[in-house]
This record gives C-alpha cells, structure tokens and sequence, in this order.
C-alpha cells in the first residue's frame, strides 16, 4: 500500500514517514468463529441433528430445548450461534436471540426479571427479506444461558418454571462445562449433547488453515506443540497461535499495512515485513509448560541412586541431591501446578512403573494437587512429591 507525505515547502523540507494503522484487530477467536454449523469442528453428532432442523420450516419449529455440555473451547456457544444465525439471519437476531452468561448474572432475581420478560413477549412479524433470503424464521424466540452450571439452585428451579410455562414461543440453549451441576427437572426438559474435545487431526487442519489466512509460517511440530499444550480446548489453540504470531512478527502477523517514507523528491516503498516464523521454544515460553529436560532432570534424581563419596549414609546423600534438583526447579520460576501435571503424564504414560506402583504414584499426585490448592508451599509440595516418587521406584 502507497502512502506518503508531500512536501508543501521547499527544498529544505524533509518528508516525514507515515504509518497507516489497519482498524481495530480483532482476536483471533472472534475472526475465526464459524458463521454456519458447516463450519464447526469434530462435532458431528451434533451439527447432523441442528442441521436437520434447517431443511425444512416444520423441523425448525420443532427445536427442542438444548443442552450443551462438554469441556471448554469445544464449540458450544460457537454452535448455537450458528444455528441461531441460520435460523432467523442478521436482521432478527437482535431482536429474536437472548445471549446471556450465567456465571456473571446467576441468581433468582435475573431469572425473574430478564430472562421472563424476555420470554414472554409474543415474537413480531418476519420480515419480507428474511423470507426471502430463505431462513426459516421459526415463530419463537431463543435464550442462550452460557455457564449455566454456575446458576444458583434456586435459579435453575426458577428457570424451570419458566421453560414450561413460555416453551410455545420461547426456546432455551443451556450450556455448561459440567452437565452433573444442572439440575435433574432441568435437565430432564433438554435434548442433551455432549462435546467431546477437538480430535487432534481436526484441530491441526483448523490451525493449519488459520496460519495460512494470516500469512504465518511455523518450525515443524509447532502446531502439536500447541494442541498439547491447549489439551483439546480449541480456543486455548487459537490464542496461544496468535500470541506466537504477534511475538514472532508484529505488525506482519496482525496484518499491519507496510511504512512508507520518502525523502526530496523521491518516494520509496517499504515493503512488508517477512511472515513470522514460530518457533518451538517461543509456544513452549508462551504456554508456561517446563521444558522436558526439567521434568527429566526430577525423575532422574528420583529413580537413582547418588552414593556420594562421604561420610553420610546413602539415604541422606540422595534427599541432598532431590532437594538441591528441586530448589534449582523452582528458583527458575516454573509452576508447581505445571510441573505436577507433566511428572504425572511422564510417569502414567510411560511404560517402566508397574500398574502397583502407578497406582500409588497416582494418588500421590492426587494428595499434592490438593495441598496446592490449599495454598501449601509449592517448594515443599514439589520436593514432598519427588521424595515420594523415590520412594516408590526404588
């Protein structure tokens, strides 16, 4: 893109280099999102019933009320959305489409109020150029209660209430992380679908595709690099690929228009910057997880032996060593949490313990998670966890 200063005064007059903005960036799980059911990733059971209710104008008006329920980043709210974009189109989702999260608004009071005067309003008239743009425009409205396992128990029996007395003209779309938290009334009224998380080769492609609308080049193992560390939650994916991308490039991934300067009478076009390159090391720093030769370094001094050249007994000699591995880990500044997680998927996965000694590493694990929960010491935590897993290996 050409853009440059021209000289108003004479030849003394230096022209100064002009940098044109783009508008307001827009992350990149927002960009992404899909806009149709087509478009959702690895759900395929439920993008073949929604799509179903699209064929025709008899299944549309015979939606059910729904409920969502599956990991985060998933595709629950981007699934709804679209059916809601293909049900009645841009023009009467503003006025058809009540969008709310119930973890911030999650009491009785907005149960009665918001969502019963929303629910009991007759819906209007289609509009001509909805018809013909060919949406089916069913005759009710819908209510998308995002979080919805965070409403009070008072709220949801309230909620329930209103479900059957409005279900005519008013259809509801829960959604929530942990289906066990609804109640059972409330389930019991909703066509349940579960979202399991993204298949890896799913999910690769969408990065994939992603990397290649922002002109974002990437090292070999990157993008498995970013799906481990997002452990199925898409939308983890896409920020963590986005904040590599603005690390590695700048102005170059966000698609920033090129800097032009010119100087007398001549004017000289910049170009662009090369595409980032994203490398292993930078998903590795942006994600928190410790290196593997951290991890290595712990399970090492806990499965040896160190029968150091002194007068101490060999036990003691070997808690020295565990100790000292254990205060370089955390002096670096890694999270104890992070660290639990990955000495469990090494040891749990690896296929020298025996399924005894799993079982017993396991529930060690388990005992540490909770006293760092509680706001133990994470120094003591993790030296606890490590003499422990000595113990259990030798």
């Amino acid at each position: 893109m050409d853009s440059f200063v021209k000289s108003t005064g004479g030849s003394s007059q230096r022209r100064k280099a002009t940098i044109t903005t783009p508008a307001a960036s827009v992350p990149w799980v927002e960009k992404y999102r899909p806009d149709t059911l087509a478009d959702v990733t690895s759900q395929d059971h439920a993008v073949a019933i929604l799509s179903r209710t699209l064929t025709s104008r008899r299944g549309a008006a015979n939606l059910p009320h729904m409920l969502f329920y599956g990991p985060p980043g998933t595709g629950k709210t981007s699934t709804v959305l679209a059916l809601a974009r293909q049900l009645f189109g841009p023009e009467l989702m503003r006025s058809r489409v009540l969008e709310l999260n119930a973890s911030d608004e999650r009491g009785i009071t907005i149960v009665r109020e918001k969502i019963k005067n929303f629910a009991r309003v007759t819906v209007s008239n289609v509009p001509a150029s909805a018809r013909a743009a060919g949406y089916p425009c069913p005759p009710y409205k819908l209510v998308i209660l995002d979080e919805a396992d965070s409403m009070t128990q008072d709220a949801q029996a309230a909620l329930r209430r209103t479900m059957e007395t409005y279900s005519r003209i008013t259809r509801f779309c829960l959604i929530c992380n942990y289906v066990t938290r609804i109640i059972d009334p409330l389930a019991s009224r909703c066509s349940k679908f579960r979202f399991r998380p993204l298949a890896s080769k799913d999910a690769t492609a969408r990065l994939a595709d992603i990397c290649t609308s922002e002109r974002v080049a990437y090292e070999d193992g990157v993008l498995d690099a970013i799906l481990t560390a997002a452990d199925g939650d898409l939308r983890k994916a896409v920020t963590l690929l986005q904040s590599a991308a603005k690390l590695h490039g700048g102005a170059a991934a966000a698609g920033t228009a090129a800097v032009t300067a010119s100087s007398d009478d001549e004017a000289v076009d910049a170009f662009p910057p090369p595409p980032p390159t994203i490398s292993l090391a930078s998903i590795q720093e942006i994600s928190g997880r410790v290196p593997d030769t951290v991890i290595h370094s712990l399970l090492a001094a806990a499965s040896s032996s160190f029968a150091l050249d002194t007068d101490l007994p060999t036990s003691t000699d070997k808690f020295a060593h565990l100790q000292a591995t254990v205060e370089d880990v955390i002096l670096d500044g890694w999270s104890a949490t992070q660290i639990l997680l990955q000495v469990h998927d090494s040891l749990v996965f690896a296929d020298a313990p025996s399924p005894a000694q799993k079982n017993q590493i396991v529930a060690a694990v388990s005992e540490i998670d909770k006293r760092l929960l509680d706001g133990a010491s994470e120094h003591l935590s993790i030296l606890d966890l490590i003499v422990r897993i000595s113990t259990i290996l030798t």
